[in-house]
This record gives C-alpha cells, structure tokens and sequence, in this order.
C-alpha cells in the first residue's frame, strides 16, 4: 500500500483507493492483502507497539479499482458494518463498457445466485431459488471514441453485481472476460471503478463524501476524466 492511496483518515476510519490487482483481504492466493498491508503501514507510521486494529467494512473485487472503507477502532466497525446491511451507505461505481446500443439511463432488477466452484454469478430475470435481487440504477454519462462510461448507482450489494447485471444486459466491461468481454486488459484488470462514497461518519456524525480518482495508467481511464 502506498500513502498517496490514502484518500480519508481520521481517528476512527481509513479510506483507500485500491489498485487493480490489490485484495482487500486475505484469500486463498495467499498474497499479501490490503488489510495487513495496512496494519504495517500504520504501525510504522505511528510507531505502534502492539498489534493494530483494522477491519474490514465492505469489498470490492481484486480485478477492480477504487474506495474500500476501512475501520480503525472496534465501535466504528460495528457500526459501519450495520450501515451496510441497511444500505445507510451510498456507493457510485464507474464502468466503461463497449460502445453498445443501450438506454441512456435504465434501472436493472435480475436475481443472482453465487456459483461458489466458477466464482462467478448466475442471473435469472426472475425469482428463483437461491437467487437474491440484484438492483442498479446506471447513467451514460461520457461517450468515447470506442466505448461508453456508465455511473452506476447500487441499491443492493450481491457478489459480482455490476458485472454480472450489465453483462446479462447486453454490454460486458472493458476487460472483463468472466462476464463476456472479448479481450483481457494488460494489467488483468476490469475498468470498473468505485468512484464515490456518501454516508454519515459512524462517530462524529459528519456527512462523509469521498471521490477517488481513476487509474492513471489506463488511457482510456483517464480520458473519462479529462
């Protein structure tokens, strides 16, 4: 983990803008995850002693970019992590996607169920067993020369949600090759992003509104931008 990655920090939680390839939290790889890339970070930071506390608040997937909350004392973990389930936190994603005809806005209601041996989610349009809702709300908000740049609101949080929905819609993320696209990105990355963070900071009440930039190292990421 780097300093510059750090986009929000007080006393009770950290906020940072992971990288592609970055996991939020050990798995079975065994690579070093952002959780105790963390600790280690702050424990020399701070010249700690004893262990540090962090937990993890949310997740997002290893392929993509963006803000993960992370929680620095054991009272904004709790609270933060009831935020989620009750959807007190507002996330905005950004997607590119191939340059399709679709709706320039649409809300999307599919019904997925987790296949735990793929790692990848199956989508029904209907109620099915074992499948949960899945709701998003995304924008066209930029044309490129070859592809669209969606902002995606989330109105639940299923595994793999964004990419299985849009791609069952029709159009697959740039790179994304589990969900349709027909070419992997260089750095094994999808172009799909968490953009912004809206919620009430679970201590001082504050209205907590965080944007992280896109990966400089992608063209066409940074032409989203410009």
């Amino acid at each position: 983990m780097e300093e510059s990655q750090i986009i929000f920090e007080d006393n009770h939680l950290l906020v940072i803008n992971k990288k592609v390839g970055q996991l939020v939290q050990g798995d079975k790889t065994g690579d070093e995850s952002l959780l105790d890339s963390i600790k280690n970070f702050i424990k020399i930071r701070d010249h700690k002693p004893g262990n540090v506390f962090l937990g993890l608040v949310h997740r997002i997937d290893r392929p993509t970019s963006g803000l993960v909350i992370y929680a620095k004392t054991s009272k904004a973990l709790t609270r933060l992590t009831q935020m989620v389930k009750t959807r007190e936190i507002k996330k905005t994603y950004w997607a590119v996607v191939a340059k399709e005809m679709i709706p320039q806005s649409q809300r999307l209601v599919h019904y997925l169920k987790k296949n735990e041996k793929t790692n990848k989610a199956t989508v029904f349009t209907k109620p099915t067993d074992g499948a949960k809702e899945a709701i998003l709300t995304y924008n066209v908000i930029k044309t490129l020369d070859n592809y669209l740049l969606l902002e995606i609101d989330l109105e639940t949080g299923r595994h793999h949600q964004i990419r299985a929905q849009l791609s069952k819609n029709g159009t697959s993320i740039k790179g994304d090759l589990k969900y349709g696209s027909p070419r992997s990105n260089p750095d094994g990355g999808i172009n799909l992003h968490a953009r912004k963070l809206e919620f009430i900071h679970p201590v001082t009440k504050e209205t907590i509104q965080i944007t992280a930039p896109v990966p400089q190292n992608d063209a066409v990421w940074r032409a989203c931008e410009e």
